[in-house]
């Protein structure tokens, strides 16, 4: 057994890595912390959790966490985990960040998109990009991974076989993506509320969104020179859920066997489900899974790649577990093996 600390335990994100961690064969939960709700019981805020998880809740210390625990999760807004993650706190304990300090190479990118300063630039090459698909190797035995965004997952590894071998331009392509609403985070926010939301979708963060340069990241690496591409979110009057549809133009002489190929890098993956009709998001609710489809138009040339998440579990907390199970060696799939909340 491990032991496990999360702070910012009581976030949407926070809380479902509670959920899941609570269902682990190797990890007992021993730090769980909220700067908001400390001294209360975990279940008096989610009364979903009583019987499963009534533990009082620590105040968010990172180095109690690191002294008591293997691994710390950080579910924290931007700009603090870089504040408190130092060279010793990660001597003592692997730290799994969920928010966005660590996940940008270049900390002027990242002061750039977040309007924040980063307070730990020299730990940027110390940290792994948590993308298991794509970065397992590297994963393994690392003490800091930066757990990638949710839209940026969903984006990224629908997007990856295609510009990793090399079939479409890299020049032009678009990613119309839409979100659940626990996307925003918990926060009392007024254009979160029901009567905002419901009955009706909209367009956000156009050409500024956050996740927009750790697309690029990934891509660009992908494929050996700088993409820049168009990356445009919604928000629609639902839970829980990503599904981006992402356009791009397919190289002359790409034939379908040569995508079909491409795509069978995911073959072996156990959260990858390569579908034939679009995704969509209640297939996948509740899950770490990931669903990609594809479609080639030939009148124009065009490939339009869909994927679907839910972006609280392979979009955040799943898939921060995912990345514990390699760091510790654990069976990549221990306490991930959930089928989807919405089977019909």
């Amino acid at each position: 057994m491990i032991k496990a600390a999360i702070l910012g335990a009581t976030g949407y994100a926070g809380a479902e890595l509670m959920r899941i961690l609570s269902g682990h064969p190797h990890v007992d939960v021993t730090y769980p912390a909220s700067h908001s709700y400390a001294g209360k019981r975990f279940s008096d805020i989610y009364p979903g959790m009583k019987g499963i998880c009534d533990m009082e809740l620590r105040e968010d210390d990172i180095s109690k966490a690191a002294k008591e625990a293997d691994v710390v999760f950080l579910s924290l807004p931007a700009g603090i985990a870089s504040a408190i993650v130092t060279p010793e706190i990660l001597s003592e304990a692997v730290v799994i960040d969920l928010g966005a300090d660590f996940r940008l190479h270049d900390e002027n990118v990242y002061q750039t998109w977040y309007k924040t300063e980063h307070h730990a630039p020299s730990l940027l090459s110390e940290a792994v990009y948590g993308l298991p698909e794509i970065h397992r190797n590297e994963i393994r035995g690392k003490r800091l991974v930066a757990n990638p965004g949710c839209y940026t997952t969903c984006s990224i590894m629908t997007l990856y076989p295609l510009v990793k071998e090399g079939l479409i331009s890299t020049d032009g392509i678009i990613i119309d993506a839409k979100s659940g609403t626990s996307g925003a985070g918990r926060g009392e926010k007024l254009s979160s509320l029901f009567c905002e939301v419901n009955e009706s979708i909209k367009a956000y963060g156009v050409a500024s969104h956050r996740h927009t340069p750790e697309i690029e990241q990934e891509l660009s690496e992908a494929a050996g020179r700088d993409i820049v591409l168009q990356f445009t979110p919604h928000l629609v009057p639902m839970n829980r859920g990503i599904l981006a549809a992402c356009y791009a133009h397919l190289l002359k002489g790409v034939s379908d066997e040569d995508v079909e190929k491409a795509y069978s890098m995911y073959a072996d993956e156990p959260f990858v489900r390569l579908v034939s009709t679009p995704p969509e998001t209640r297939y996948v609710k509740g899950t770490n899974l990931i669903d990609i489809s594809y479609t080639i138009d030939k009148r124009t040339g065009n490939i339009i790649a869909m994927g679907a998440i839910d972006n609280l579990v392979k979009g955040a907390a799943g898939q921060a577990v995912q990345n514990m199970n390699i760091v510790f060696g654990f069976d990549e799939t221990e306490g991930l093996q959930r089928a989807a909340g919405c089977p019909f």
